[in-house]
């Protein structure tokens, strides 16, 4: 009994410092940080994982997305055409002005009336009023002004959506020469007395200058009379570009020249001037 008695004590001390040594070891395992991988271990330098950038190949690149123009492609705007001019242009001015004529003469040539039928004029005051906007910005050829009807917003705006052509502003030009050349002049010194527009003038040579005042106009106003003079050398020079553009000489079958026309042949029975205007 006395010889068994310290081989059990040794072997109960050896499981109680098992014991101990086993609950020290789970205290500090419980105690160190949650991880949701294996323990890391100790390391000198930090080694990043997977490959360098600099050792990785560059990624293949497609092409820049961009938004590219498309001025083809056709675009609805709702949008009235009394929005596209300014409210201080020249061209809203000349139509005021217009509105304030007498163009009774040219509304009694017209046959299309109520109650008759027949297609509906152009009004003079539209066709009136393009010519004396053209006049100031030094156009008298009947083709050139059918082209800014259809691609200058001012123009446009003189229209008022009313489609005219190169054979309707020719003949209207044409047909009232002593009379438009007369309402014109007085209508381009008028305005320009007023100093309300500025004048595009046509030099002998064709080239169109924007009329500029001598060191003498800065001391006093132009006269009306003045004014006339520059308007008939205006009128006159832009009457004699229409002629030389919109005539060409006629001749006969023997070759020989005997009349001057316009360059449109106009079908029998028909007419190019709606209305007669």
């Amino acid at each position: 009994m006395n010889n068994s008695a310290p081989v059990r004590n040794g072997k109960w001390l050896d499981k109680v410092v098992r014991f101990s040594y086993k609950k020290d070891m789970n205290t500090q395992a419980n105690n160190l940080p949650a991880s949701d991988g294996p323990m890391e271990q100790n390391v000198l330098f930090a080694v990043p994982a997977g490959e360098p950038e600099s050792c990785r190949p560059p990624e293949p690149r497609g092409r820049a997305r961009v938004q590219r123009a498309e001025r083809r492609q056709v675009i609805l705007r709702a949008q009235a055409l009394d929005d596209l001019l300014a409210e201080d242009h020249q061209a809203r001015l000349v139509w005021q002005y217009v509105e304030g004529l007498d163009l009774t003469g040219l509304y009694q040539q017209i046959k299309a009336v109520e109650g008759r039928a027949g297609r509906e004029a152009i009004d003079p005051k539209i066709l009136m009023a393009l010519w004396l906007y053209a006049t100031l910005e030094g156009v008298g050829s009947a083709r050139q002004l059918d082209k800014l009807c259809r691609d200058h917003v001012a123009y446009q705006w003189v229209c008022g959506g009313v489609s005219v052509n190169y054979h309707t502003l020719a003949d209207f030009r044409t047909d009232h020469v002593q009379f438009l050349d007369q309402l014109l002049t007085a209508s381009v010194a008028g305005l320009m007395h007023q100093g309300l527009v500025t004048l595009q003038r046509v030099a002998q040579d064709g080239m169109r200058v924007r009329a500029s005042a001598g060191a003498a106009s800065f001391r006093r106003e132009p006269t009306l009379q003045e004014c006339r003079v520059e308007a008939q050398q205006q009128v006159a020079a832009l009457r004699k570009e229409l002629e030389s553009t919109e005539f060409q000489p006629i001749e006969s079958r023997c070759g020989v020249q005997c009349a001057w026309s316009v360059v449109s042949v106009r079908c029998p029975g028909r007419s190019t001037d709606p209305g007669g205007v």
